[in-house]
């Protein structure tokens, strides 16, 4: 692009930004399909390796078509700096091993994905890192928990699966006035409707997988920051321990960006009928939705993102027979975990996104029996709604 990038619209960067066209002129982004990179001559490859010439060298932790990803996926974030992985959680893992060392600590919101609080439980903690939990929206809580080795609070926001919304911009100033890093999951919002780094966030963790795909298609992460938070120790544990991204998914994943505002706004409109509709159903107990007066962060959430998203929330009763049965009478609706598609998805949280969780900590994170969670997709909504009618 001949002009900087801060001049474009975030519509037209997640189309534009990143791509640099070769040789061959190609109008689409190019797929690098090579494990390995040939130089000019051994002294190239020497300067290649010792960092002091930019370029190629292995596709493990550099490959054209993955770079396209980050860089338009930085410009997207308002960031200067982005590292793709495979996946979300490899996103997470790599930084907290860049960033932590034995001793150090995290202060995280209880109200996050099940398999992040595996992660943090189960194998940073084997590192001698340990992780205290709090409720997303007590900062109060937050900053009880701040001890001397705490490095950075972590949190996602809408949070998984009850959409409660933390305030970005509160959680940044105390992690700063304590010398930690605010880190941000923003896979439920993307840049399309939330930008944390411009709200004083210090990282911004994706999973490729859910929204910036958008099609179910392939698994893949990101992380994004600055230069000088990410680029050095974050990027060596990609460059060394391989928590790669593919340049065919990097390729899957631009394309998915291309369409990502108009899929977002679209994804929004939907969640916000469906949440309402729901609202008025008699077999529903209460609805989780932050478009909706009723949710509590419901101005907060009109502050900080440009849309409510696509995650929709309710509770019913009769714990979870009801649920699965209601859950096993759709048609529309797919059965997975997985969100952001352009399919809806149907789920029981209590028995597969957080069923590793104990009872305490389930009931602590708000996940009853009755809980469903929806992934709004793009279907005519009027099919979605005949299609949760008991």
């Amino acid at each position: 692009m001949a002009h900087k990038e801060n001049e474009y619209s975030l519509q037209t960067l997640a189309i534009r930004a990143g791509h640099h066209r070769t040789a061959e002129s190609e109008h689409g982004e190019p797929i690098f399909p090579t494990s390995s990179f040939v130089f000019d001559n051994a002294a190239q490859a020497a300067a290649r390796f010792s960092d002091e010439e930019p370029g190629n060298i292995y596709s493990r932790f550099t490959n054209p078509t993955v770079r396209i990803f980050e860089e338009r996926l930085a410009a997207l974030e308002g960031a200067e700096r982005c590292i793709a992985t495979s996946s979300g959680m490899s996103a997470i893992l790599s930084t907290c091993l860049g960033l932590l060392k034995q001793g150090d600590h995290i202060v995280s919101s209880r109200s996050i994905f099940g398999t992040t609080v595996g992660l943090f439980n189960g194998i940073i903690s084997k590192f001698g890192i340990e992780t205290s939990f709090v409720p997303s929206t007590d900062l109060s809580a937050w900053e009880a928990a701040i001890q001397p080795g705490t490095k950075f609070l972590f949190l996602e926001t809408p949070s998984n699966p009850l959409t409660e919304i933390a305030d970005i911009k509160a959680l940044a100033d105390l992690a700063h006035s304590r010398g930690c890093l605010l880190v941000v999951d923003n896979c439920f919002c993307t840049p399309a409707l939330q930008r944390p780094l411009t709200l004083g966030a210090d990282i911004v963790i994706h999973s490729a997988t859910k929204y910036l795909d958008g099609q179910g298609r392939c698994i893949g992460g990101a992380i994004v920051g600055s230069e000088e938070l990410i680029g050095g120790s974050v990027f060596g544990i990609l460059r060394t321990g391989g928590t790669t991204m593919s340049p065919f998914n990097a390729w899957v994943f631009l394309k998915g960006l291309e369409t990502l505002s108009i899929r977002m706004k679209a994804h929004c409109e939907n969640a916000s009928i469906l949440a309402n509709w729901l609202q008025e159903q008699s077999f529903v107990k209460h609805v989780h939705y932050p478009g909706l007066k009723t949710h509590p962060q419901h101005e907060l959430a009109k502050q900080q993102q440009s849309g409510f998203g696509g995650i929709v929330s309710f509770e019913i009763d009769g714990g979870k027979k009801a649920a699965w049965n209601l859950i096993d009478s759709t048609n529309v609706f797919s059965i997975t975990a997985n969100l952001g598609d352009t399919k809806s998805t149907i789920t029981h949280p209590g028995t597969t996104t957080h069923w590793k969780l104990t009872d305490k900590e389930r009931k602590e994170a708000g996940i009853t029996e009755g809980l469903i969670r929806l992934s709004v997709g793009l279907e005519d909504v009027d099919d979605l709604k005949r299609d949760l009618i008991i």
